[in-house]
Protein backbone atom coordinates (compact mmCIF):
# COMPACT_ATOMS: atom_id res chain seq x y z
CA UNK A 1 0.00 0.00 0.00
CA UNK A 2 2.53 2.35 1.02
CA UNK A 3 4.48 1.60 -2.38
CA UNK A 4 1.59 2.29 -4.41
CA UNK A 5 1.54 5.95 -3.22
CA UNK A 6 4.45 7.29 -5.00
CA UNK A 7 3.24 6.24 -8.39
CA UNK A 8 -0.08 7.53 -7.97
CA UNK A 9 0.84 11.12 -6.97
CA UNK A 10 3.38 11.39 -10.21
CA UNK A 11 0.33 10.06 -12.19
CA UNK A 12 -1.85 13.09 -11.04
CA UNK A 13 1.31 15.40 -11.12
CA UNK A 14 1.70 14.27 -15.00
CA UNK A 15 -1.77 14.22 -15.87
CA UNK A 16 -2.25 18.23 -14.17
CA UNK A 17 0.92 18.83 -16.29
CA UNK A 18 -0.66 17.66 -19.38
CA UNK A 19 -3.57 19.76 -18.39
CA UNK A 20 -1.39 22.79 -17.99
CA UNK A 21 0.63 22.54 -21.35
CA UNK A 22 -2.85 22.39 -23.25
CA UNK A 23 -4.69 25.37 -21.96
CA UNK A 24 -5.28 28.00 -24.97
CA UNK A 25 -3.54 31.17 -24.51
CA UNK A 26 -5.99 34.15 -23.51
CA UNK A 27 -5.63 37.62 -24.86
CA UNK A 28 -4.19 39.70 -21.86
CA UNK A 29 -5.48 43.30 -23.10
CA UNK A 30 -8.03 44.43 -20.25
CA UNK A 31 -10.04 46.78 -22.20
CA UNK A 32 -11.43 44.92 -24.23
CA UNK A 33 -12.79 42.45 -21.33
CA UNK A 34 -14.98 45.56 -19.90
CA UNK A 35 -18.31 44.33 -20.74
CA UNK A 36 -21.13 44.52 -19.35
CA UNK A 37 -21.87 40.60 -18.48
CA UNK A 38 -18.32 41.25 -16.22
CA UNK A 39 -17.72 43.03 -13.27
CA UNK A 40 -15.12 45.71 -12.93
CA UNK A 41 -13.27 43.95 -9.99
CA UNK A 42 -13.25 40.97 -11.58
CA UNK A 43 -10.31 41.93 -13.62
CA UNK A 44 -7.23 39.57 -11.83
CA UNK A 45 -4.04 41.08 -12.06
CA UNK A 46 -1.60 39.02 -14.81
CA UNK A 47 1.71 36.93 -13.16
CA UNK A 48 0.02 37.25 -9.57
CA UNK A 49 1.81 35.13 -7.40
CA UNK A 50 -1.18 32.94 -6.22
CA UNK A 51 -2.21 32.21 -9.34
CA UNK A 52 0.79 30.95 -10.90
CA UNK A 53 1.51 28.48 -7.86
CA UNK A 54 -0.35 25.97 -10.52
CA UNK A 55 -0.83 27.08 -13.84
CA UNK A 56 -2.69 24.06 -14.57
CA UNK A 57 -5.92 25.21 -12.40
CA UNK A 58 -7.45 27.83 -15.08
CA UNK A 59 -8.06 24.74 -17.58
CA UNK A 60 -8.88 22.67 -14.73
CA UNK A 61 -12.10 24.15 -12.63
CA UNK A 62 -13.01 25.44 -17.68
CA UNK A 63 -13.61 21.52 -17.69
CA UNK A 64 -14.95 20.86 -14.84
CA UNK A 65 -17.38 24.04 -15.03
CA UNK A 66 -16.89 25.52 -11.76
CA UNK A 67 -15.32 27.99 -12.62
CA UNK A 68 -18.23 30.49 -12.75
CA UNK A 69 -20.11 28.86 -9.56
CA UNK A 70 -16.76 29.66 -7.65
CA UNK A 71 -16.14 33.41 -8.86
CA UNK A 72 -19.68 34.40 -7.99
CA UNK A 73 -19.08 33.03 -4.41
CA UNK A 74 -15.87 34.89 -3.90
CA UNK A 75 -18.00 37.79 -4.87
CA UNK A 76 -20.91 37.66 -2.80
CA UNK A 77 -18.29 36.96 0.19
CA UNK A 78 -16.21 40.47 -1.23
CA UNK A 79 -12.80 38.71 -1.90
CA UNK A 80 -10.94 39.87 -4.32
CA UNK A 81 -9.24 36.55 -5.61
CA UNK A 82 -9.74 35.01 -8.85
CA UNK A 83 -11.71 31.31 -9.25
CA UNK A 84 -8.44 29.51 -10.07
CA UNK A 85 -6.23 31.69 -6.80
CA UNK A 86 -8.89 30.05 -4.73
CA UNK A 87 -8.98 26.85 -5.81
CA UNK A 88 -4.88 26.74 -5.91
CA UNK A 89 -5.67 27.31 -2.24
CA UNK A 90 -7.71 24.21 -2.41
CA UNK A 91 -4.59 22.14 -3.97
CA UNK A 92 -1.97 23.68 -1.55
CA UNK A 93 -3.79 22.18 1.26
CA UNK A 94 -4.78 18.79 -0.37
CA UNK A 95 -0.73 18.91 -1.02
CA UNK A 96 0.25 20.24 2.44
CA UNK A 97 -2.50 18.86 5.15
CA UNK A 98 -1.89 14.93 4.10
CA UNK A 99 1.92 15.34 4.75
CA UNK A 100 2.23 17.52 7.64
CA UNK A 101 -0.41 14.12 9.06
CA UNK A 102 1.90 12.01 7.77
CA UNK A 103 4.55 13.98 9.57
CA UNK A 104 2.66 13.35 12.74
CA UNK A 105 1.51 10.05 12.60
CA UNK A 106 4.80 8.75 11.15
CA UNK A 107 2.67 6.38 9.48
CA UNK A 108 1.23 6.22 5.31
CA UNK A 109 -1.99 5.31 6.22
CA UNK A 110 -3.85 5.14 3.31
CA UNK A 111 -7.98 6.14 5.49
CA UNK A 112 -6.03 9.39 7.10
CA UNK A 113 -4.41 10.72 4.10
CA UNK A 114 -7.48 10.48 2.34
CA UNK A 115 -9.56 12.57 5.00
CA UNK A 116 -7.15 14.89 5.21
CA UNK A 117 -7.47 15.69 1.33
CA UNK A 118 -11.37 15.63 1.64
CA UNK A 119 -11.28 18.06 4.26
CA UNK A 120 -8.63 20.19 2.94
CA UNK A 121 -11.11 20.04 -0.50
CA UNK A 122 -13.71 21.64 1.73
CA UNK A 123 -12.43 23.54 4.95
CA UNK A 124 -12.38 26.80 2.12
CA UNK A 125 -15.93 26.51 0.97
CA UNK A 126 -17.11 26.20 5.10
CA UNK A 127 -14.76 29.37 5.89
CA UNK A 128 -16.18 31.13 2.61
CA UNK A 129 -19.79 29.94 3.27
CA UNK A 130 -19.48 31.94 6.94
CA UNK A 131 -18.09 34.63 5.17
CA UNK A 132 -21.07 35.02 2.99
CA UNK A 133 -23.62 34.53 5.51
CA UNK A 134 -21.94 37.20 8.05
CA UNK A 135 -22.19 39.50 5.05
CA UNK A 136 -25.58 38.40 3.96
CA UNK A 137 -26.78 38.73 7.95
CA UNK A 138 -24.92 42.25 7.77
CA UNK A 139 -26.50 43.90 4.14
CA UNK A 140 -29.94 42.98 5.38
CA UNK A 141 -30.07 44.99 9.24
CA UNK A 142 -28.49 47.93 7.59
CA UNK A 143 -30.86 47.70 4.42
CA UNK A 144 -33.80 49.70 6.05
CA UNK A 145 -31.90 52.97 7.39
CA UNK A 146 -29.36 52.94 4.12
CA UNK A 147 -33.54 53.17 1.92
CA UNK A 148 -33.94 55.84 4.13
CA UNK A 149 -30.91 57.75 3.35
CA UNK A 150 -31.24 57.75 -0.14
CA UNK A 151 -34.81 58.30 -0.06
CA UNK A 152 -33.91 61.64 1.83
CA UNK A 153 -31.10 62.34 -0.89
CA UNK A 154 -33.55 61.52 -3.56
CA UNK A 155 -36.69 63.95 -2.25
CA UNK A 156 -33.58 66.81 -1.90
CA UNK A 157 -33.12 66.81 -5.28
CA UNK A 158 -30.29 64.00 -6.40
CA UNK A 159 -30.28 61.42 -8.92
CA UNK A 160 -30.45 58.02 -7.56
CA UNK A 161 -26.50 57.68 -8.58
CA UNK A 162 -25.52 60.73 -7.14
CA UNK A 163 -27.46 59.73 -3.58
CA UNK A 164 -25.49 56.58 -3.88
CA UNK A 165 -22.02 58.70 -4.49
CA UNK A 166 -23.11 61.21 -1.16
CA UNK A 167 -23.93 58.16 0.41
CA UNK A 168 -20.67 56.39 -0.23
CA UNK A 169 -18.64 59.35 0.67
CA UNK A 170 -20.64 60.10 4.17
CA UNK A 171 -22.22 56.96 5.43
CA UNK A 172 -19.84 54.60 7.54
CA UNK A 173 -17.96 51.60 5.70
CA UNK A 174 -20.48 47.98 5.97
CA UNK A 175 -21.26 45.55 3.38
CA UNK A 176 -24.16 47.29 1.92
CA UNK A 177 -22.20 50.18 1.23
CA UNK A 178 -19.46 48.40 -0.06
CA UNK A 179 -21.76 46.37 -2.69
CA UNK A 180 -23.21 50.02 -3.56
CA UNK A 181 -19.86 51.13 -4.31
CA UNK A 182 -19.61 47.98 -6.46
CA UNK A 183 -22.47 49.33 -8.21
CA UNK A 184 -21.30 52.62 -8.98
CA UNK A 185 -17.99 51.67 -10.29
CA UNK A 186 -19.73 49.55 -13.10
CA UNK A 187 -22.26 52.24 -13.82
CA UNK A 188 -19.14 54.44 -14.23
CA UNK A 189 -17.38 51.57 -16.74
CA UNK A 190 -20.72 51.80 -18.97
CA UNK A 191 -22.95 49.07 -17.33
CA UNK A 192 -26.70 50.02 -17.29
CA UNK A 193 -27.97 51.00 -14.14
CA UNK A 194 -30.49 48.52 -14.16
CA UNK A 195 -28.27 45.94 -15.18
CA UNK A 196 -25.59 46.92 -12.14
CA UNK A 197 -28.37 46.38 -9.93
CA UNK A 198 -29.63 42.94 -11.18
CA UNK A 199 -25.98 41.77 -10.83
CA UNK A 200 -25.70 43.09 -7.07
CA UNK A 201 -29.07 41.45 -5.94
CA UNK A 202 -27.80 37.77 -8.05
CA UNK A 203 -24.72 38.14 -6.21
CA UNK A 204 -25.88 38.54 -2.87
CA UNK A 205 -29.36 36.09 -2.86
CA UNK A 206 -30.64 38.48 -0.15
CA UNK A 207 -34.50 38.04 -0.74
CA UNK A 208 -34.65 42.02 1.10
CA UNK A 209 -32.30 43.40 -1.78
CA UNK A 210 -33.89 41.38 -4.75
CA UNK A 211 -36.92 43.01 -3.59
CA UNK A 212 -35.02 46.20 -3.44
CA UNK A 213 -33.42 46.07 -6.78
CA UNK A 214 -36.79 44.93 -8.68
CA UNK A 215 -39.03 48.02 -7.06
CA UNK A 216 -35.84 50.52 -8.71
CA UNK A 217 -35.92 48.59 -11.99
CA UNK A 218 -40.14 48.59 -12.21
CA UNK A 219 -40.33 52.14 -11.32
CA UNK A 220 -37.34 53.45 -13.64
CA UNK A 221 -39.26 51.33 -16.50
CA UNK A 222 -42.42 53.07 -15.55
CA UNK A 223 -41.51 55.98 -15.26
CA UNK A 224 -42.86 56.58 -11.40
CA UNK A 225 -41.05 59.01 -9.04
CA UNK A 226 -38.37 57.01 -6.69
CA UNK A 227 -38.79 58.91 -4.04
CA UNK A 228 -42.11 57.09 -3.60
CA UNK A 229 -40.30 53.70 -4.18
CA UNK A 230 -38.00 54.49 -1.42
CA UNK A 231 -41.17 55.00 1.23
CA UNK A 232 -42.44 51.54 0.37
CA UNK A 233 -39.33 49.69 0.31
CA UNK A 234 -38.01 51.19 3.80
CA UNK A 235 -41.31 49.63 5.34
CA UNK A 236 -41.13 46.68 3.70
CA UNK A 237 -37.46 46.07 4.91
CA UNK A 238 -38.18 47.00 8.13
CA UNK A 239 -41.24 44.56 8.26
CA UNK A 240 -38.85 41.74 6.55
CA UNK A 241 -36.15 42.70 9.51
CA UNK A 242 -38.65 42.04 11.91
CA UNK A 243 -39.78 39.05 10.62
CA UNK A 244 -36.83 37.75 10.58
CA UNK A 245 -35.85 38.37 14.12
CA UNK A 246 -38.98 36.25 14.81
CA UNK A 247 -38.04 33.67 12.80
CA UNK A 248 -34.40 33.23 15.00
CA UNK A 249 -36.73 34.25 18.13
CA UNK A 250 -38.51 31.22 16.95
CA UNK A 251 -35.64 28.52 16.45
CA UNK A 252 -33.83 29.68 19.91
CA UNK A 253 -35.66 26.75 21.71
CA UNK A 254 -35.10 24.33 19.49
CA UNK A 255 -31.06 25.36 19.13
CA UNK A 256 -30.70 25.00 22.61
CA UNK A 257 -32.13 21.25 23.09
CA UNK A 258 -28.69 19.72 21.97
CA UNK A 259 -26.86 21.81 24.51
CA UNK A 260 -29.45 21.53 27.42
CA UNK A 261 -29.86 17.62 26.87
CA UNK A 262 -25.33 16.88 26.34
CA UNK A 263 -24.16 19.35 28.65
CA UNK A 264 -26.69 20.68 31.27
CA UNK A 265 -28.75 17.94 32.04
CA UNK A 266 -25.88 15.38 32.50
CA UNK A 267 -24.02 18.20 34.68
CA UNK A 268 -27.04 18.09 36.86
CA UNK A 269 -28.00 15.02 37.24
CA UNK A 270 -24.22 14.31 38.75
CA UNK A 271 -24.66 17.00 41.12
CA UNK A 272 -27.69 15.79 42.96
CA UNK A 273 -27.61 12.27 41.86
CA UNK A 274 -23.70 12.14 42.74
CA UNK A 275 -23.55 12.46 46.23
CA UNK A 276 -26.42 10.28 46.51
CA UNK A 277 -25.24 6.90 44.87
CA UNK A 278 -21.81 7.08 46.52
CA UNK A 279 -24.00 6.99 49.79
CA UNK A 280 -25.63 3.88 48.57
CA UNK A 281 -22.11 2.97 47.37
CA UNK A 282 -20.90 3.02 51.05
CA UNK A 283 -24.06 1.13 52.48
CA UNK A 284 -25.43 4.30 54.01
CA UNK A 285 -28.81 4.43 54.44
CA UNK A 286 -31.34 7.55 54.47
Amino acid sequence: MEGMLIPIFILIAFVFIILGLTEPKKSTNLEGNLGASEPYYSQVKKGSVLGNIFPFSKILIRKLKIEQQIQDRLFAAHNKLAAHEFFNIKLLLMIAVPIMVVMATGKQDLIPIIVSIALSYVIPDVYLSQVISKRQYQIARVLPETVDLLGLCVEAGLDFVSSVNWLIQKEIKNPLIEEFDFVLQEIKWGKPRSQALKDMSKRLSIPEVSSFVQTLVQAERMGTPVSEAFMILSEDTRIQRFHRGERQAMQAPIKILIPLIFCILPVIGIVIGGPIFLQFSQGKMF
